[in-house]
């Protein structure tokens, strides 16, 4: 593809598939070799970037670095700046993501990602993406009509808050169809309603009796199947989408340049950003920012007790340790702490309990890329090469249940990441704490976000103030999980939930809901039958519409 740059060609991190657009790599979701999507090369901005960049707008900085990912050949300029406009034209503040300060002696801030359509960090992403998809399907149908036209299926599992910003993305979307399972009773009230409540005809909620692994397999089953795959155009909304990856990079940047207009930051300052972590996808994003050029000192990721990444930092073993039993009982299930499978830690940041983090491995395939081979090498062997110990990191983790790197791998690792692990009770402590602070005046974190804040103040303590500045990422508004909030803070002087609620959520579980159960022993056949009905009934009534 002689119009596109490296970083606008993608590959798969296990080696089998090389040369895709952005467009292919994003309608793809997921690879055929089961590897994820990643750009050829990670793009260096020129020397001058942040003079011209600084004063730039969230749209126009996403445009300039969207741009350096997708080529105009695929989506013309004009086109990329009005999908980008329409994502973020649905959020509540012009800024869309911004910083706010809560601790000025020890240069804390606090990144709010939550100023989306369902008040969390995903909406970034997943407003974007799903305009990328009306974008491509809109093109791909010029001219035809009926059965001619390419119709998508979407098809994803959430313990929360990625079906809502998927729903909230693809609602009403032309040529869509989006089919969300979640876990039956196992995800908070306000999610579930969230979800349930939007009413759009191509908008498909799926209760299945299981935990949220259950429908994670079950979405894995059907990108396998040959038969729905014959019929169905399918793809994915999960964070293993690269477009997803993508849309975060623009808020690190805009975060840093936010920074340096404060008056603290003084020019010999430096940054770090602390990001609460669980499938690795909101980090990646960070360090994707740090390679093309953010002078980020350090990327920390903050765990909480379902802490595989902390763990894999310390020792260089990523092995996944299930829990079982009053071990693994915790959290609260109001919060939809259990949504997931046997062997996860219930905690009180649920968005964050995993046994594995499934960006993990794009962060491997750069280390493998980096230490395994060098720059006089051929660069297709150095890919392939690197494709090779990422199949064989990730066969062991499947048939052995971890693996261990070398020492070369894990300081590639340390030169750009450390880890912290945050239990419930420090969680606790942290929202009581911020509240209570009188320089953050009353400020209400979601246990998410705590542990992201938790996380900043043991990294102050090894890179002080005031030479060095830390970003902790907000991930959710604290009205998503009502239940731990009120544990930290019930009683304390001038807390009240009705403060913290926004007018979005009042009502929200009384209005009408619309939601199709399944159950676990139908298999992820069963979930296929609904879907090729469902879609049916969709093309169908879309005909019917047109005569």
């Amino acid at each position: 593809m002689a119009s596109h740059t490296a970083s606008q060609r993608y590959l798969s991190t296990r080696g089998g598939s090389y040369d895709l657009s952005f467009e292919d790599a994003v309608l793809k979701g997921l690879a055929s070799d089961g590897g994820l999507f990643i750009p050829e090369e990670i793009p260096a901005f020129p020397g001058d970037w942040a003079s011209k960049w600084q004063h730039l707008s969230f749209e126009d900085l996403a445009y300039e670095i969207f741009s350096l990912y997708i080529s105009p050949a695929e989506i013309p300029a004009s086109d990329l700046q009005e999908i980008i406009h329409r994502s973020y034209a649905t959020f509540r503040t012009k800024d869309v993501t911004p910083t706010v300060t809560l601790d000025k002696e020890k240069n804390i801030h606090l990144l709010e990602l939550f100023h989306g359509p369902t008040f969390a960090f995903k909406d970034v992403a997943l407003q974007f993406l799903g305009n990328l998809f009306e974008y491509f399907l809109v093109r791909r149908n010029q001219g035809k009509s009926g059965r001619d036209r390419q119709h998508l299926t979407v098809i994803g599992a959430t313990s929360g808050d990625t079906g809502s910003a998927a729903i909230y993305g693809l609602r009403g979307k032309k040529d869509v169809s989006v089919f969300i399972m979640h876990p039956q009773g196992k995800v908070s009230s306000i999610q579930e309603a969230q979800m349930t409540t939007v009413m759009d005809a191509n908008v498909h909620n799926l209760a299945v009796d299981g935990t949220f692994d259950d429908c994670q397999d079950f979405v894995k089953a059907l990108f396998a199947d040959p038969e729905i795959n014959k019929t169905h155009r399918l793809a994915a909304v999960n964070s293993i989408n690269w477009a997803r990856i993508l849309a975060q990079i623009t808020y690190y940047f805009h975060a840093y340049f936010n920074l340096i207009r404060n008056p603290s930051f003084l020019p010999a300052s430096t940054v770090r950003f602390v990001v609460p972590t669980g499938n690795f996808g909101d980090i990646l994003a960070g360090y994707f920012a740090k390679r093309m050029g953010l002078p980020a000192e350090k990327l920390v990721i903050a765990t909480n007790e379902n802490d595989i990444l902390h763990r894999f930092w310390q020792t260089g073993t990523y092995e996944k340790k299930p829990v079982h039993g009053k071990e693994a009982e915790g959290g609260i299930p109001e919060d939809g702490v259990k949504a997931h499978e046997d062997g996860v830690k219930e905690t009180l940041s649920p968005a964050m309990d995993i046994l594995v983090s499934s960006n993990f491995e794009r962060l491997l395939w750069f280390l493998a890329y980096e230490v395994y081979s060098t720059s006089s090498d051929a660069i297709a062997q150095r890919r392939s090469q690197a494709g090779d110990h990422v199949r064989s990191w990730l066969n062991a983790l499947k048939t052995e249940g971890g693996f261990s790197v070398d020492e070369q791998i894990l300081g590639a690792a340390k030169k750009d990441f450390e880890s912290e692990r945050v239990s419930d009770a420090q969680t606790l402590t942290t929202i009581t704490e911020v509240f209570n602070a009188p320089s953050s005046q009353g400020y209400v974190l979601d246990p998410h976000s705590a542990i992201g804040f938790a996380g900043a103040l043991r990294s102050a303590q090894r890179a002080t103030p005031p030479s060095t500045h830390h970003i902790a990422l907000a991930t959710a508004h604290p009205a998503k999980f009502s239940s731990a909030v009120d544990m930290a803070l019930n009683g304390q002087k001038g807390y009240s939930w009705d403060v913290v609620l926004p007018e979005e959520f009042r009502g929200l579980e009384d209005k009408p809901r619309r939601v199709s159960n399944v159950k676990k022993s139908e298999g992820w056949e069963g979930v296929r039958r609904v879907v090729v009905a469902e879609v049916e009934a969709e093309l169908q009534a879309a005909e019917k519409n047109r005569k």
